[in-house]
């Protein structure tokens, strides 16, 4: 005779860690916090580590940086700013999503102006001749 729902059930299990819960689940809370916080530490500090061992080929460190940093930023989405799958974050989910496209647009268009600049501009040398 169990009256409990499964949609309900579902919906409880489908928070992020951090978030409301009520007291009978704070310390599982705060157990979400702390793994957040491992893993940020010990992502940071594998990134120093790879930075300066000679454990990833020289030429790609840039590379595994980046997707340790991309691994982080994901660490704090969902550990420290609560983003889930959930039908109440998808204008949080949104939000992030159009600033990275303003974000990916100012990089990528300044980039594409300045690789343009450079391909336009007379050589130095005929530069430097106009001066005198």
């Amino acid at each position: 005779m169990n009256d409990s729902n499964p949609q309900q059930e579902n919906e409880r299990d489908d928070i992020a860690p951090g978030d409301e819960q009520g007291s009978e689940r704070i310390g599982r809370g705060i157990l979400g916090y702390l793994i957040g916080f491992v893993l940020a530490a010990a992502l940071t500090a594998l990134s120093f580590y790879i930075a300066r061992s000679t454990l990833v080929w020289t030429p790609s460190i840039p590379i595994a940086l980046s997707v340790l940093a991309v691994a982080q930023m994901g660490v704090h989405l969902v550990f420290f700013l609560h983003m889930t799958s959930g039908p109440d974050n998808v204008n949080n989910l949104m939000a992030l999503a159009f600033g990275l496209l303003i974000v990916m647009l100012l990089v990528f268009g300044s980039l594409w102006i300045m690789a343009h600049m450079n391909h336009n501009m007379m050589p130095m040398d005929q530069i430097m001749r106009m001066q005198r």
